[in-house]
This record gives structure tokens, sequence and C-alpha cells, in this order.
């Protein structure tokens, strides 16, 4: 009981604690690296979204039903991409609000799931030309959840907590087309290690919270144990020649995630339509 609190608070900590960090300006210098200033401008030095996804999603939960769950999910997003310096290094902060209404493939039950989930990306930033540029770096990716079963009267509920470092990237693309410009990017994460909180195969969550009984609830996890992947392809078009830092965002957003720990297999698959709106500072 205690290692799980522990492991709880250190996910909220971190993620509060990085919350102040995107609201810093910082400096940029442009004479580095024998760039020249037009190719600079080019990229942004910041950069603030905000974004709604709607899609498809497909869950299972062997803890709580050997059956998946299909249904529609709803993601609110709001992401801030700043340069650091040195310039060539930028960090992005990305908050997901996400809700999914899921029913069973005979049409008698329903699963709600919801989560709040923060990624912190650092990446080394290479300009492979005046319209291309590449992002490489890592990001921790942390996550609360909870699935809930409609239909369960025994352990109806499981909890989604995780925290992992993933290694990521991005490649984009700029130009212009009838004095609009535009940006395609595409960008993945996969994590790599980490830990997660579950509960063992027939253990419920008053043995491990009301008896602390722990039976190995906090497991660490690597790309076997838990394979998974975020990535989305975006495209960002100026709307009007007299507002050149404003553009919409249309985009697609693909999420699999998925582990086989402690004799339990879950995965969420969520693959969506995604339109924001993009604000260049």
């Amino acid at each position: 009981m205690k290692i799980a609190e522990i492991f709880i608070i250190l996910c909220a900590t971190f993620s509060l604690l990085a919350l102040p960090c995107a609201a810093q300006n910082d400096s940029v210098s442009l004479a580095h690296g024998g760039l020249s200033a037009s190719n600079y401008n080019m990229q942004n030095p910041k950069e603030r979204a905000f974004m709604i996804a709607i899609g498809a999603a497909n869950v299972l939960d062997t803890y709580i039903s050997a059956e998946q769950y299909k249904g529609t999910e709803i993601r609110i997003m709001a992401e801030n991409r700043s340069r650091i310096s040195p310039r060539h290094l930028s960090h992005t902060f990305t908050h997901h609000g996400c809700l999914s209404i899921l029913d069973n493939r005979a049409g008698n039950g329903n699963e709600l799931a919801g989560a709040y989930r923060f990624q912190f990306s650092l990446h080394y930033n290479w300009i492979l030309s005046p319209n291309f540029s590449l992002q490489v770096g890592g990001c921790t990716d942390a996550k609360l959840g909870i699935l809930y079963n409609t239909r369960n009267s025994n352990n109806p509920v499981q909890a989604d907590i995780s925290l992992h470092l993933a290694p990521s990237a991005s490649i984009s693309y700029k130009n212009t087309f009838r004095h609009r410009s535009f940006l395609i990017r595409y960008h993945l994460s996969t994590p790599l290690v980490g830990l997660m909180f579950s509960p063992n195969y027939g253990q419920s969550y008053y043995e491990i919270f009301s008896k602390g009984n722990y039976d190995h609830n906090i497991v660490p996890t690597t790309f076997v144990s838990a394979p998974s992947l975020h990535h989305a392809l975006t495209l960002d078009v100026q709307l009007s020649p007299k507002k050149p830092h404003s553009k919409l965002r249309l985009g697609y957003l693909g999420d699999i995630q998925q582990s086989n720990v402690n004799n339990i297999k879950r995965h969420h698959y969520t693959h969506s339509f995604l339109i924001g709106w993009v604000h260049h500072l």
C-alpha cells in the first residue's frame, strides 16, 4: 500500500512541477551554427496549440473482462513547444484529457475509460534544408487513469497508472502555397522502460489498500512487456495572409498502448481525427 501511494504521488508531483517551466521565456541566439536569420525564423521559437481528437477506441483489460470493448474516444490536448538555450534544443509539454465510451460486442455491457496524461519531451534539432527539419530526443510519459465496467459487481474498476521513458523523434516540412505557409509534421515515440501499477490476477483492491497485501503491484516495464507507440501526422495551414502566426491544424493521431504484466493483459488502441489551432509567438 505504501509503495503504491508513493508511486502515485511521484507521478502527480512530476506533472505539477513541470507546468511552470512551460511559461519560461528562453533566450535564443541567431548566430549559432552558421544559420541565417531567415532560415531560423522558419523554425518558430515558441508554439502553442490546442487540439481536439475524436476517433475509434478498442480496450481490453483481463482483470475486469476477457472481452474487448469498442467505442468512441474524445481527447483534448494542449501543447507548448519552445526553443531553449542553446538554440538547437527544444522542449515540449503536452497535456491530454481522454474519455472513452465503450460497448462489448453483444451490446449488453459498457465500459468508461478516463485518463489524464502528461508528456515532457526534450529534442535536439537539425535544420536539414531550408524546408526540412529533424528533431530527435526523448520524453517522459505519465498517465493517471481509470477503467470502469458497468456490468461487474466484483472488481468493476481498474486503475491505469504508469510512468515511462521513451525515445521520440519528429520530422517537419515547411513551405508556402499561394502566399500561405504550411507545415507537415510526423512525430512518434515508443516507451523503452518504465513503471506501472497493476494488481495481480485475482487480487482485489481491497486486499491491496485495506489489508496492505502488496504483491508486486508496482511493476517495472520494458518495450517487451509493454510494447506501445504514440504517433501523429499533422498539417498546419495558415488561413489568412494577415495572420502569419495563427494556423489551423488537421491530422491523424494514433495511440497504441498495451502491456502483459502480473498475468493481466491490457490494451488501449486509439485512431483519431485531430483538429486544432496553433499560435506561434
